[in-house]
């Protein structure tokens, strides 16, 4: 299997530092399993080149999403400290191929979660508090034409987080009935509900604590978790203003700029 997985790295690590498309891998890769050591791969690269690893997200958990590429399941991969922006802080178009976004709930941990079959109860003890997030989802595949494989090895087709800056505590709080808008530049581009993202936000990152314990890669304190999208991912064509807005839980600006000034 080596040389399979070598081959679909390479093509992926080619097409991110050249900014150019390439065509899908799955034609090296029969498994999900394969899928994920080619992830695994990159992920050692940018280490090894300097990156820190400062949590995970979770890919393909609302049904619009799923239907948007036809693809049923999720999937997770990896976030690094370069892929995270502040709310406002101006994110750069350039760093992008074919971007898309999404709004999220990002899960910020005061605990590790490395126990086999982490349970919801599990997931709420170890969530120090939870911020509204946007994320900016890219594909180093061309025209997005993807299947599971494609997307797990290019990382869960990763691109950047915004993430806000007022913490909220989950104590109390039903965020499977927490209600999602996205706009572009002041319009309504997005709509949906923690209910879209395998039932709740809490089910998904419980799902990912599971499937990262399993694979010998545990969610840590002090990781970030983007736990999935709300609603339907949207084209980023350029510079402009997305405004996450979710109930009770605050909002969040992600401000894409043709150059940071």
């Amino acid at each position: 299997m080596t040389a399979p997985i070598e081959a679909a790295a390479a093509r992926l690590a080619t097409a991110a530092s050249t900014a150019t498309p390439c065509p899908p891998v799955r034609e090296f890769l029969g498994t999900i399993d394969a899928a994920y050591a080619v992830q695994r791969r990159l992920r050692d690269q940018r280490v090894e080149a300097g990156a820190r690893v400062a949590g995970a997200k979770i890919g393909l958990t609302a049904p619009s999403v799923q239907r948007q590429f036809g693809v049923y399941q999720p999937d997770f991969g990896v976030l690094f400290d370069d892929m995270l922006y502040a709310h406002t802080e101006p994110v750069p178009y350039r760093r992008f191929l074919q971007p898309r976004a999404e709004g999220e709930i990002a899960f910020v941990l005061g605990r590790d979660l490395d126990v086999p079959g982490a349970s919801v109860a599990d997931v709420l003890r170890a969530t120090e508090f939870v911020l509204p997030a946007i994320e900016i989802v890219d594909s180093r595949i061309g025209a997005w034409d993807l299947s599971i494989v494609d997307t797990v090895a290019d990382n869960a087709s990763s691109g950047a987080v915004v993430l806000g800056c007022t913490p909220f505590s989950l104590t109390g709080r039903d965020l499977a009935a927490t209600g999602m808008t996205l706009e572009l530049d002041g319009e309504p581009v997005s709509f949906g509900a923690g209910h879209a993202c395998l039932g709740s936000p809490v089910a998904a990152v419980a799902w990912l604590a599971r499937e990262l314990a399993a694979r010998e890669q545990p969610l840590r304190a002090g990781d970030v978790v983007m736990s999935g999208a709300l609603g339907p991912m949207v084209p980023v064509t350029g510079a402009g203003r997305f405004r996450l807005r979710l109930d009770g839980l605050g909002e969040v600006d992600a401000v894409i700029e043709e150059e940071i000034q």
